[in-house]
């Protein structure tokens, strides 16, 4: 049987949005998965979804990191992928990214049309997402990849109405990245300004090294945080960003 667009996982986030609960999420590169310990630190502290994949696996082994994941948590899996070949029916779900701030139709809907058949006949939740990259201060492993300019942080207005677009065009999130490693967060004032402008749910990750900046984009209106690069350095930084994070909901 065919998967439904819309499912528990989504459901999910769109109750806690509902109620202000802001959510955690860990994003887990295969490429760089080899400890257990941010595994039981997330477990420990109350993180709400691993992400898995990334722009540029060479040497990751995706069902396997996965599978690992699954025997040790029971935290959602989301598939993040970078590319068709990361496509994998053992994570719970995938946000199927349309890189809406690019130009590159390969990113827009190329790849989507290649993967279809697949994930049709899969039993992961499709949750199709609108991905838009934000300039971070340095060029990044996914706008290298993508072939794609990030908008300008200092270009809100951009930013919005490519947020209002993809909300229209039916997409049920959106993510704003300021990329992995980047040395700045997605801006305040643009994360403020895109949640005024739209109704589903808001992702923010890029940047963010510390609870401070995590606050930060909790209170401009992110309903979903995403670490990753700051967790992989130090498992620590995990606690500390889930107790801020969760000290906000309502």
């Amino acid at each position: 049987m065919s998967n439904v667009l819309t499912a528990n996982i989504y459901s999910l986030i769109l109750s806690n949005r509902e109620r202000g609960k802001k959510m955690l999420a860990l994003l887990i590169d295969p490429d760089k998965f080899d400890s257990t310990e941010v595994i039981d630190v997330a477990n420990d502290c109350g993180v709400d979804i691993f992400l898995v994949g990334g722009s540029l696996i060479t040497k990751g082994n995706m069902e396997e990191c996965i599978s690992y994941i699954k025997a040790k948590s029971t935290i959602p899996i989301l598939l993040f992928p970078g590319s068709i070949v990361q496509v994998n029916e053992r994570a719970d779900a995938i946000l199927l990214l349309s890189l809406i701030s690019g130009r590159n139709a390969d990113m827009l809907i190329g790849n989507h049309v290649q993967a279809a058949p697949l994930l049709k006949e899969s039993k992961l939740e499709i949750i199709p997402t609108g991905y838009m990259l934000i300039d971070g201060g340095r060029q990044t492993t996914v706008s290298y990849i993508s072939n794609t300019l990030p908008i300008p942080a200092d270009k809100p207005e951009i930013a919005v109405c490519t947020a209002i677009a993809g909300e229209m065009l039916g997409l049920k999130m959106i993510y704003l990245e300021a990329g992995s490693g980047a040395i700045n967060p997605v801006p305040v004032q643009m994360i403020k300004k895109v949640r005024k402008a739209i109704d589903i749910p808001l992702f923010v990750g890029g940047g963010i090294t510390d609870e401070k900046k995590a606050a930060e984009a909790c209170e401009a209106g992110a309903d979903i945080i995403v670490i990753g690069t700051a967790a992989e350095k130090d498992a620590n930084v995990i606690k500390a960003i889930s107790k801020q994070i969760h000290q906000k909901s309502k």
